[in-house]
């Protein structure tokens, strides 16, 4: 038997890798001779660098840059040395997770710390980016992390503006005369899974905002500030769209990727099975595993494990999935290419005890055995 698995992460619980080798232990205890290949998945979001770096052989690293609330934080990134490519996640250097209490203000958060990570990344060689630019605490633009890359954003003075979307009330003029030369030399693949624009009712201050801790007066303000901004780009830059799909992204990072960056926006699950080539290990399967920490109906709206259904169902494999938990609206998964899904909790515990990593690998295990021992039998009986 030939299995190919590709679990997404179990966010807060298990990796992918673990969720992986967790499930081929147990289907090596009923088939101890079966060719198992764990291949690491995920999303665009959370997992993206450890999966990328796991399935393209590369390796971490990290530098310490300013955080989104102007401390200092270590941001872990990864680079294949063998494509200079470096695999950036926002969240490490600008993420909603690290901001708590009053720091918890878009007024005032920073993507500065996302520049200063592609630039130390551009210093170590790499000139090919991916970055996942979901889970930002920001509503900035992404001005922050085009001023450490070199970029002036001026206020009437001739000064950098300050940092957060604050500063783009002082925004005056844009100015490239001291941007990193290399940049030009790179190309930049973004993990976007929102389609919103830059503003209006469904941008990002509208839509994004209150999450970051904004009031229905800085949504306001802000989407203000941020149109100016975009037609101010648009006179020196003018493929500038701030009603491209995703420009709304994070923020605004998916504008300032796309308009100073010459950046691509893409599925995030797109991008990570490309890089990964799971295809070809799917292509010889006999059976394919994936799953996530919960399936549900936004399961089938792009996430991970539909997108590794659809590669199975291209050779007509057949797909098992497995989930800490699924609902109802689950069952839309089967319509998409997953043709069973097995939950892993085995008794009544508290959340803390089910998303304990030992507890959740050994729950993969025993309940990946227990649905191959029902194949084994099953095969037996029809043969």
């Amino acid at each position: 038997m030939n299995v190919v698995i590709a679990i997404d992460s179990f966010k807060g619980s298990m990796t992918s890798m673990q969720a992986g080798l967790s499930a081929a232990t147990g289907i090596k205890r009923v088939y101890k001779d079966a060719h198992i290949t764990v291949r690491p998945l995920a999303d665009g979001g959370e997992g993206t660098v450890d999966a990328l770096v796991n399935g393209c052989d590369g390796r971490m690293t990290q530098v310490q840059v300013t955080g989104p609330s102007d401390h200092p934080v270590v941001c872990p990134y990864g680079i294949v040395d063998e494509t200079h490519t470096a695999i950036i996640e926002m969240s490490g250097a600008a993420g909603i997770t690290q901001v708590s209490g009053a720091e918890k203000n878009p007024l005032n958060t920073t993507t500065y710390g996302v520049g200063e990570v592609i630039k130390d990344a551009i210093q170590n060689g790499c000139r090919h980016f991916i970055v996942g630019i979901g889970g930002s605490a920001t509503n900035d633009g992404g001005v922050g992390m085009l001023q450490a890359l070199g970029f002036g954003f001026l206020d009437k003075n001739g000064n950098q503006i300050r940092f957060g979307a604050k500063g783009l009330e002082d925004l005056e003029s844009i100015t490239t005369d001291h941007v990193l030369p290399e940049l030009k030399e790179c190309t930049f693949r973004i993990a976007c899974d929102v389609s919103n624009p830059l503003c209006g009712e469904q941008g990002c201050s509208a839509i994004y905002g209150p999450q970051k801790g904004a009031t229905s007066t800085m949504i306001l303000q802000m989407d203000k500030w941020l149109a100016y901004y975009a037609a101010l780009a648009r006179e020196q830059f003018p493929h500038a769209d701030a009603k491209y799909p995703g420009a709304g992204a994070a923020g605004g990072m998916g504008f300032a990727f796309l308009t100073f960056c010459n950046a691509t926006l893409e599925s995030g699950i797109k991008i990570i099975l490309e890089e990964t080539h799971l295809e070809k290990y799917i292509r010889d399967a006999d059976v394919v595993i994936t799953g996530e920490g919960r399936l549900d109906g936004q399961t089938v709206m792009g996430k991970a494990p539909i997108g590794v259904a659809k590669i199975a169902k291209k050779y007509e494999k057949p797909v098992l999935a497995f989930s800490g938990c699924v609902t109802k609206e689950a069952v839309a998964c089967n319509a998409e290419g997953i043709d069973a899904f097995f939950p892993i909790l085995r008794n009544v515990v508290s959340l803390d005890e089910a998303m304990h990593t030992d507890n959740a690998m050994t729950n993969m295990t025993d309940t990946v055995e227990q649905v191959f021992r029902t194949i084994q039998t099953f095969s037996s009986v029809c043969k």
